[in-house]
């Protein structure tokens, strides 16, 4: 498996995120044919990297 560079990625705040500082999820838009995933609590930690058609699929199952 490849590496993504991320270096350059645009993180956005998911909008289900609370707003206290609390369960933040960030996904970084404009990767093409995967959608990286971290916890914006913890920006140089792991990420999480879901092929588009897993992530569309997830999102859809979570009624989001």
């Amino acid at each position: 498996m490849h590496k993504q560079d991320l270096s350059n990625a645009r993180w956005r705040k998911s909008s289900h995120s609370n707003g206290d500082g609390g369960n933040c999820v960030e996904v970084a838009d404009g990767v093409p044919s995967v959608v990286p995933v971290r916890d914006s609590k913890m920006p140089d930690g792991a990420v999480v990297v879901f092929g588009s058609v897993a992530w569309t699929e997830f999102i859809g199952a979570m009624g989001l």
